[in-house]
């Protein structure tokens, strides 16, 4: 069983920066791949970034590629989303989820966090 906790979330204007964090416990976290996903009121939740066990593969959705960063430090048992150039149409409920591999589909991921909120001003 791993728990999940994410933290970084905020209000920022558009065109700022945050750094999300999911903290990691239980678990063999090594032996997870990492997602990132977002959910905006009234939609569905959608894949942002993933990552493999051991960083060496990563993915991002094209929404977001080349101004988010997904990371990780197994050592620490940390999983981190670099967010730059933040827009408008980031705003959304940001989750950590780890599962068996890296999927672009939420009902893949086996264990979840709790969420945090990002808010973007315009």
């Amino acid at each position: 069983q791993v728990q999940l906790v994410e933290s970084g979330g905020g209000l920022v204007q558009a065109g700022g920066s945050l750094r999300l964090s999911c903290a990691a416990s239980g678990g063999t976290f090594s032996g997870y791949a990492m997602g990132w996903f977002r959910q905006a009121p009234g939609k569905e939740r959608e894949f942002v970034a993933a990552i493999s066990r051991s960083g060496g593969s990563i993915y991002y959705a094209d929404s977001v590629k080349g101004r988010f960063t997904i990371s990780r430090d197994n050592a620490k048992k940390m999983v981190y989303l670099q967010m730059n150039s933040l827009k408008p149409e980031d705003t959304a409920v940001y989750y950590c989820a780890a599962g068996g591999g890296i999927y672009y589909y939420s009902d893949r991921y086996d264990y979840w966090g709790q969420g945090t909120q990002v808010t973007v001003s315009s």
